[in-house]
């Protein structure tokens, strides 16, 4: 989203991101990732998660399912996209056209203020990311080739999730550079 964040401010959608880690764990993600939206904790999912019924009943580490939800100014929900596991996310020009769609003016977003940073303690590094996306591409890639000549919509998950995974990629490679360059 934050490569994106300009277009959904002009399409007048605020982003927020919400989910279980401390404020401490957000702010370095904040800061490692260079996110310009707020990234809210939400610890025993009694505010956001469960009020937007996004708490996992069957992950045993009290975590969110993955979510999109887009609401008007008058907090009436939108559009609601809802992952299947913890991996899937929604390509960001569907998340764009989505805000789009809405019809709702231009807005602003305040700055941000970054916490102290408090990484968790499985927290990988920038420099690891591109590898890592990388791999889970070649993984879904080798997936879908094993498993996609017998079933089309195994073959469809692994094309979306190595699109993911390129996209990813893409824009770790990219915030590289650009801190580097700093």
């Amino acid at each position: 989203m934050a490569s994106r964040y300009d277009e959904l401010l002009a399409a007048g959608t605020r982003v927020v991101a919400i989910d279980v880690d401390s404020p401490g764990q957000h702010a370095a993600m904040v800061d490692k990732l260079e996110l310009p939206f707020p990234y809210l904790s939400d610890p025993d999912r009694t505010g956001a998660i469960t009020a937007y019924d996004l708490a996992d009943p069957n992950d045993a580490r009290g975590i969110a399912i993955p979510a999109l939800v887009l609401l008007d100014p008058s907090g009436e929900e939108r559009f609601r996209f809802v992952s299947r596991d913890f991996a899937e996310r929604l390509p960001e020009d569907d998340v764009v056209e989505a805000a789009k769609r809405l019809g709702l003016s231009a807005t602003t977003q305040e700055p941000i203020e970054v916490g102290p940073l408090e990484p968790g303690e499985r927290a990988m590094p920038l420099d690891g990311m591109p590898f890592y996306f990388r791999g889970g591409r070649f993984s879904a890639l080798a997936m879908g080739l094993r498993h996609g000549h017998h079933d089309d919509s195994i073959k469809e998950d692994s094309k979306a999730f190595v699109d993911e995974m390129d996209r990813f990629f893409e824009a770790a490679q990219a915030l590289r550079a650009r801190k580097a360059g700093n």
